[in-house]
């Protein structure tokens, strides 16, 4: 059973491991705006120029190359922080529910298409 639960991980771990290397899974843009708006995400944040904090923009090109983007800012996002680009900290968003935080993570580090 154990193998099996290994196997399985391992396989959905390449799943991801391409999608991101492919440019990510496939999100509907419209959608993710809409969640980002519904969760005051542009208040502080814009496609294309910084704000309060960085551009949705700014933060793809940060994290480009990293594979662990995903998780890193779906964290964020749910528990804020500080110290990545300021002095400001992320408010975090602990109502916000995780399909919703992937689908603006997954839009996001796509680089925020409209």
């Amino acid at each position: 059973m154990k193998l099996a639960l290994t196997i399985v991980a391992l396989a959905a771990s390449c799943v991801v491991s391409i999608a991101h290397a492919s440019g990510g899974p496939s999100v509907d843009p419209a959608a993710a705006a809409q969640i980002a708006t519904k969760n005051a995400c542009f208040g502080c944040h814009q496609v294309n120029r910084a704000v309060v904090g960085p551009s949705f923009q700014q933060i793809a090109s940060k994290y480009q190359n990293d594979p662990s983007a995903e998780l890193k800012l779906m964290q964020k996002i749910k528990q804020g922080g500080s110290g990545v680009w300021g002095v400001l900290p992320m408010p975090s968003h602990p109502t916000m529910n995780d399909a919703d935080i992937k689908t603006v993570t997954q839009w996001i580090l796509a680089g925020a298409p409209k």
